[in-house]
């Protein structure tokens, strides 16, 4: 850099900051005015590249202790003045850099090809486009990514639904695949094999199977419960009973009918619907009170004997006020 550069050019004011700024004020306003205006970040904008180098230029002699008290004295010294070498006064009067070479020993003119040069900063300022290679800046790199996942459908039963099963996929190559499903799961939900998908740089991607539940003819989901139908006789809603019902595990559990049941009437048995980590659901029961198709003689005159004794009844009184619109 020509000392006479140091004169004519205002380097605090091209940073933004004042004469007395800190180092740390110096660096902040290079990093920002260095990231606003690169090369890279600024294609084919020659204003942009002017503004870059003259930064740069500004901050090599600011962040530098020595070169920033010789900047300092000469601006001080020169003022506005223009020196040349070999100027007015003929061969051997000494010019600018004679007059501020000697008084700094030379180093005023050293010079530094106006400051870093396009496209490089200072080694400090290495994270501030994510890294340099060469000494010059390079476009941030992107990581390494997995390979793209892939997906696949199965199906599976009712019961490998709510206790869990494993299914094997082929390949076209011939290789199976073990994809285990766990219990509880839903139709519809999706099981991850770590893995199992497209090649990447960082890993394969994984494999992500739909799993189709087949229905059940008996037994129905709802959430975590399990729904059933039970029949009950008519005799048995009217009085009431003590009734068996199926579980999915196998088992039968008791259901206590109140009396005077409905048919559509749902009773709750706690704790053996589906069971997964975070919960287990419930066994609800419908009740449906089965009307007999055949009545023989002894049950025909029962029937009509428990007519003629509730013949006060009417199960219909309420209907029509229930029918106003």
């Amino acid at each position: 850099m020509a000392s006479q550069d140091w004169v004519e050019k205002d380097f605090y004011k091209i940073l933004g900051v004042s004469k007395d700024a800190s180092e740390a004020d110096i660096k902040k306003a290079y990093r920002k005015l260095a990231r606003k205006y690169h090369p890279d970040t600024n294609a084919s904008d020659a204003a942009a590249e002017k503004m870059f180098k003259d930064v740069s230029e500004a901050y090599s002699v600011l962040s530098d202790p020595e070169e920033r008290q010789q900047y300092d004295a000469i601006r001080a010294m020169g003022g506005g003045a223009r020196f040349s070498a070999g100027g007015a006064g003929g061969p051997g009067a000494g010019g600018f850099e004679d007059v501020f070479g000697n008084l700094f020993g030379q180093s005023a003119g050293r010079g530094r090809s106006g400051g870093f040069s396009s496209g490089n900063i200072p080694p400090e300022f290495a994270d501030l486009f994510g890294g340099f290679g060469g000494g010059g800046f390079q476009a941030p790199q992107a990581p390494p990514r997995k390979g793209a996942d892939r997906t696949a459908s199965t199906s599976i039963s009712f019961a490998g639904s709510i206790n869990g099963t494993t299914i094997g996929l082929r390949e076209p190559s011939g290789e199976v695949i073990e994809v285990r499903i766990p219990a509880g799961i839903k139709d519809g939900q999706k099981v991850r094999v770590r893995g199992k998908g497209q090649p990447g740089p960082a890993g394969n991607g994984d494999l992500l199977v739909t799993v189709n539940v087949q229905p059940h003819s008996f037994y129905s989901r709802d959430g975590d419960n399990i729904r059933i139908h039970v029949p009950v006789s008519f005799a048995e809603a009217a009085l009431g009973a003590q009734i068996e019902v199926p579980t999915m595990n196998g088992e039968h559990v008791k259901v206590k009918v109140p009396a005077g049941t409905p048919s559509g009437r749902t009773l709750r048995v706690k704790g053996r619907g589906v069971k997964t980590a975070k919960a287990t659901g419930d066994l609800l029961v419908t009740i449906d009170v089965v009307v007999p198709q055949n009545l023989n003689k002894q049950a025909e005159e029962a029937v009509k004997a428990f007519a003629a004794a509730t013949e006060d009844a009417d199960p219909r009184a309420n209907l029509a006020a229930k029918a106003r619109l």
